[in-house]
C-alpha cells in the first residue's frame, strides 16, 4: 500500500465517534443497543473505573452510567500543548487528556481512550481499546467552541493557506505521501458519516475534518525522507500548525453541533 493510500485507513479519532453515536443515543435518535457497535466498529472496547464497577467492563455494560446525560452534556475535546479549550480545568483528567490528544467530557465523568497491545500464547499480537473513567470537577458552559459555520470557514483558509504553502516548498518532491493525501481531500469519502440527528453542515464538516485528521496524523508520525534538511522541516512543521489546530476546531464543533429531530 502506498503511504498515500496508508493515510486514508489510519484510524479516526475513537473519541468523535463516542461523542457522535452517544449523543445521538440520548436524543432518542439512535437505539441502545446500536450505540457500543457503532463506536468500537472491529475493535474490543473496555471500560476502567466506570462507576458502580470493580472491574474493566463491555463498553455496552458501561454507557447505562450516561443513561440520565442530556445529549449537550456530552462533548469531544481535542486538547493540544497550548491550547486546553475544552477541558475542565487542572487535574489528572486534564494531564491525560493533554497526553492523548483526545478526551470526551460526559457530565461530571471523563472518558479517554488507552490502545494495549496484547500477545497471545502463539505469538499473536492485537489491541484493545480501554476507555478510562475520570471523575471531574463541576464546571459549566463548553469553553468558547466555534459553531459549524465558523469551522468550516477557517478550516477552508486553513487549508487552502497550508497547501499553497507546502507547493511553493515543491512538497511534491519530497514528501509526495502528504502531497497526494492533501488532493484526496477533494474527493468525498463516503465512509465517514455522524448518526442521525446532526445537520448536513455538520457532517460535511466532520467528514472533510476526519480525513484531514488522517493526513496531518501521517505528516507528523512519518519521518521526512532524506533530501528534506532541517530548514524544510521546520518550514513544513509551520505550515501544517494552524491547519492542525483548524482541524482539530472543526472535529470538534461538528461533534458537539446542535442535534435536530
Amino acid at each position: 500500500m502506498s503511504p498515500a493510500a496508508g493515510a486514508a485507513t489510519l484510524a479516526a479519532r475513537r473519541s468523535s465517534r463516542f461523542v457522535a453515536w452517544v449523543r445521538a443515543w440520548r436524543a432518542g435518535l439512535v437505539p441502545y443497543d446500536e450505540v457500543a457497535d457503532e463506536i468500537a466498529g472491529d475493535e474490543e472496547h473496555l471500560v476502567a473505573d466506570a462507576p458502580g464497577t470493580w472491574t474493566d467492563v463491555p463498553l455496552r455494560d458501561a454507557l447505562p452510567t450516561l443513561s440520565k446525560l442530556p445529549p449537550d452534556e456530552i462533548r469531544l475535546v481535542l486538547p493540544a500543548p497550548g491550547d486546553p479549550r475544552g477541558l475542565p480545568g487542572p487535574g489528572p483528567f486534564a494531564g491525560a487528556a493533554l497526553v492523548a490528544g483526545e478526551a470526551v467530557v460526559a457530565g461530571d465523568l471523563g472518558f479517554i481512550p488507552e490502545v494495549r497491545s496484547h500477545t497471545s500464547g502463539s505469538g499473536v499480537t492485537f489491541e484493545t481499546l480501554l476507555w478510562r473513567v475520570y471523575p471531574l470537577p463541576a464546571v459549566g458552559g463548553s469553553g468558547g467552541e466555534p459553531g459549524t459555520a465558523e469551522a468550516e470557514s477557517d478550516l477552508s483558509a486553513a487549508l487552502a493557506e497550508a497547501t499553497a504553502r507546502l507547493a511553493r516548498l515543491d512538497v511534491a518532491q519530497w514528501r509526495p505521501e502528504l502531497a497526494g493525501a492533501l488532493a484526496a481531500l477533494r474527493r468525498p469519502d463516503a465512509g465517514i458519516d455522524l448518526p442521525p440527528g446532526f445537520d448536513p453542515r455538520a457532517r460535511r464538516l466532520f467528514a472533510r475534518a476526519s480525513v484531514l485528521d488522517r493526513v496531518l496524523a501521517l505528516a507528523e508520525h512519518a519521518a521526512p525522507g532524506g533530501a528534506v534538511n532541517g530548514y524544510e522541516a521546520q518550514e513544513r512543521d509551520a505550515a501544517l500548525r494552524p491547519l492542525t489546530t483548524a482541524c482539530r476546531r472543526a472535529l470538534v464543533a461538528a461533534c458537539n453541533a446542535p442535534l435536530r429531530p
